[in-house]
Order: C-alpha cells, then sequence, then structure tokens
C-alpha cells in the first residue's frame, strides 16, 4: 500500500510539473503577443502625429524625383552573352571592372583609348558589369565533365554538392556583359575592342594555336586509323570471295594461325564507329574553340530604354525622404524618453 501510495504521489507531482510547465509557455506566447499588438498600435500612433510631415516629405521628395527625371537623360541597357575558353574568364572580368572603374570616374579618355571609341562616345558610357550566365542543367554537365576528368579513387570523394560549394562565377560556361549608357547604340560600338582584347592577350593567342596544332594532329591520326580499318576490311572481304570460290575438297586457307592481333569483323566495324564518334565530337571541338571568345548573343544594334519603378527618382526619393524624417523622429522621441528616464 505504501509503494501504490508514493507512486501516486510521484505521478502526481510528475503531472503538475507537466502542468506548470505548459501554463508558463502560453504565459509566454501571451506575452509575446501583447508586446507585438503594443508596439504595433504604438506604431500607428506614431504615423497618426506625424502623419502631416510624412505627407510634406512624400510630396517633397515626389516633386523633386519627377523634376530629376525629367531632366535626367534616358539611360539604355544592351547585354551580350559570351562563352569563353582556354580559362580566359577571369581576363575578362578583370578588364569589365577596369572599364567599370574608368567609367564611374569619367576617366573618358583612356576609356575611349580602351575600347577603340572616340572620347565624345566614351562620355555616354555609365556602367559595365559581367556576371554569370547558367542554369541547374549546365552546372550538372559542368560537374559530369568535371568529374570524367578525375580517377575512380578521386570520384568517390566528390559528389554534387561540394562542386556547387567551390562553383563562383569564373567556373561558369556562359557570362553576360551588361552596358548602361545614354546613347543606345554605343554598346555594340564597344563590342569588338571587348573580344580582341582577350584574343590578342599573347597567353590566350598561345593557347589558341597549341590548342588548333593538338586538335589537327587528333584529326590526322583519325584519318590514318580509318583508311587502315578500311584497308583491313578491304581484305577481309577478299578472303572471303576467295574461300566462297574454291571448288570443294581443296586446301582452305586458315587464317586463324597467328592471328590472335588481327580484330574480328565486328570488332573492326565497332572500331570504325567509335572513330567516327571520335571524328565528330572532335569537329565539335574544333568549332566551339575556333575563337578565344565565342559570341552567344551579340549586343543588339540599340540598347533598351531603362524604366525600373524602383530605379525612377519619383519612386526613390519620397522612400528616402520618409525614411530620414522617420530616424530624425524617432531619435527626438529617444532623447526624450533619456531625458525623462530616472
Amino acid at each position: 500500500m505504501k509503494e501504490n501510495n508514493s507512486e501516486e504521489i510521484d505521478l502526481g507531482q510528475l503531472f503538475k510539473l507537466i502542468g506548470e510547465a505548459f501554463d508558463r509557455f502560453f504565459k509566454l506566447i501571451g506575452t509575446a503577443l501583447k508586446s507585438t499588438f503594443h508596439l504595433f498600435i504604438s506604431f500607428l500612433k506614431f504615423l497618426r502625429l506625424h502623419f502631416l510631415k510624412f505627407a510634406i516629405a512624400i510630396c517633397i521628395g515626389l516633386v523633386i524625383g519627377g523634376y530629376w527625371d525629367h531632366k535626367s537623360e534616358p539611360v539604355y541597357r544592351s547585354s551580350m552573352i559570351i562563352e569563353p575558353n582556354f580559362n580566359s574568364a577571369q581576363q575578362l572580368y578583370n578588364n569589365i571592372e577596369f572599364y567599370n572603374q574608368l567609367a564611374q570616374q569619367k576617366d573618358h579618355e583612356t576609356l575611349a583609348d580602351a575600347l577603340h571609341i572616340n572620347e565624345k562616345e566614351a562620355l555616354n558610357i555609365k556602367k559595365m558589369s559581367i556576371e554569370s550566365f547558367s542554369d541547374q542543367t549546365q552546372r550538372i554537365r559542368q560537374f559530369s565533365a568535371f568529374i570524367s576528368e578525375l580517377d575512380s579513387i578521386s570520384q568517390k570523394q566528390v559528389d554534387y554538392n561540394d562542386f556547387l560549394q567551390n562553383f563562383n562565377n569564373i567556373n561558369a560556361k556562359f557570362h553576360k556583359i551588361k552596358i548602361e549608357a545614354t546613347s543606345p547604340e554605343i554598346a555594340k560600338k564597344c563590342q569588338k575592342a571587348i573580344v580582341t582584347s582577350i584574343e590578342n592577350n599573347e597567353y590566350f593567342t598561345l593557347q589558341k594555336k597549341i590548342n588548333d596544332r593538338n586538335i589537327a594532329l587528333k584529326d590526322s591520326v583519325i584519318i590514318i586509323q580509318q583508311g587502315e580499318i578500311n584497308e583491313l576490311q578491304e581484305f577481309y572481304k577478299k578472303v572471303k570471295i576467295l574461300e566462297a570460290q574454291k571448288p570443294q575438297g581443296s586446301t582452305s586457307i586458315n587464317l586463324a594461325e597467328n592471328q590472335q592481333d588481327q580484330m574480328s569483323g565486328i570488332e573492326l566495324l565497332n572500331q570504325a564507329r567509335k572513330l567516327k564518334d571520335e571524328k565528330i565530337e572532335l569537329n565539335n571541338e574544333k568549332a566551339n574553340t575556333k575563337n578565344t571568345i565565342n559570341i552567344i548573343s551579340e549586343f543588339p544594334n540599340k540598347g533598351v530604354l531603362i524604366n525600373d519603378f524602383f530605379n525612377r527618382k519619383l519612386v526613390l526619393l519620397p522612400i528616402v525622404f520618409s525614411t530620414i524624417l522617420f530616424l530624425i523622429l524617432i531619435l527626438f522621441q529617444l532623447n526624450t524618453y533619456l531625458k525623462n528616464y530616472e
């Protein structure tokens, strides 16, 4: 009986502790909700008290922003998508950053010389940028190509998530170059200079020459191998014809002796198909590496007018003025609170 009573007492204390824990939890939630509601109401009262001031700040921002937009020159954006070869992406990023710094610093003479345009045209350029242009499918393909170059042990140590963690803009296959200028035609005039700045680089020129020689060598080897396979196939055909034309009872020619290194007819066909696939792959590589920079999509003849809603001064200035006024009023209220604080 005593053991049963002690067990009932222990269970009663346990349920009491659980109940108290739930009670404290719900009280905490209630306090948090009350505090949030209090802050919300205080914010509404603050806006109601200073409504006229905020209305004036917004009106001033609308007037100044509208006038600013009216007087500002229209800005046009042009984009070009390219595919760098021979690890030239890093140099391309450096060049675009250099051009953008010249535009920001208003060093139009140096910018005009770098882009092979006149100084008056360089005045129109406001901003230049470059960013990677890749999606999930392209990254998966790049991961497959990366894995295929590793040995079996290294392949087990690298997974797709590791590849993505070390993936950056430079690793992307395609890149987008953007030019913002007050002239819609200026980007097209800069296209050749941007591309040739990479193609005329001595290091990339050497890399391209070596690549072209390697492709030519592979191509000649494949042609020789295809010729040898064709000769062997013709030889087997002639032998089969001779065997078919022999009279019955005559001595047969046994080609099985000492022919362990010769390929059978099926093996020859498989090898010919393999060489054909290598030839196709080599032709694709030759086309993709014809230039140091492959232009996937050129700059348009005329850029698109930038009319982004949140980039307009008519929208930005009222937000900025309202934010500044809000911070000033908060500081005044905080100062009053500190004066009365004991």
